[in-house]
């Protein structure tokens, strides 16, 4: 359920499920749990929520409290961009890539990701190795097996005894 959250002209924040006035802190809490918010402004009914969504993030970075990397803001801006030209699928996609690329910067992720990278190389090399090695004894397998030269059928259809 969408928690709503009425803005009024000076700013301030109220909390319709609570019936409270709630900080830019309390929301970003309520996020980070789960909980989706929809932010209306009281005099014009405008939903405001991605200007709140993005003080929120600002006033984290003025706090030094964001954990999102330079690189990743600076898409985030170049996709807001792209949103209004290419639409809300390209978005998706973008944020999708972003979010993936921002995993991978993550030391243990990253590590793990090149390790499984490795060892696909070397299971193709011990793939190859293997059909080369079965290659190589079917090629050295005589055409008959011992034996069988002079004991298979003959052009009657019996077999002959030595």
């Amino acid at each position: 359920m969408i928690r709503l959250i009425k803005r009024y002209g000076s700013r301030k924040l109220y909390d319709t499920e609570e019936s409270r006035y709630v900080s830019l802190e309390e929301l970003a809490a309520w996020i980070r749990s789960g909980q989706q918010i929809r932010v209306i402004d009281n005099k014009s009914s405008d939903d405001v929520t991605p200007q709140t969504l993005t003080q929120i993030i600002s006033e984290e970075g003025r706090r030094g409290t964001s954990m999102l990397p330079n690189d990743l803001l600076h898409d985030l801006i170049r996709i807001g961009e792209e949103a209004v030209s290419n639409g809300v699928e390209q978005l998706h996609h973008s944020v999708d890539r972003l979010v993936q690329a921002s995993i991978d910067r993550i030391g243990p992720v990253r590590r793990a990701r090149e390790e499984m990278a490795r060892l696909r190389e070397r299971l193709e090399e011990l793939e190859s190795s293997l059909a080369a090695y079965e290659g190589q004894r079917e090629l050295a397998a005589p055409a008959e097996g011992p034996g069988e030269a002079g004991g298979g059928p003959d052009s009657e259809g019996t077999t002959s005894a030595s």
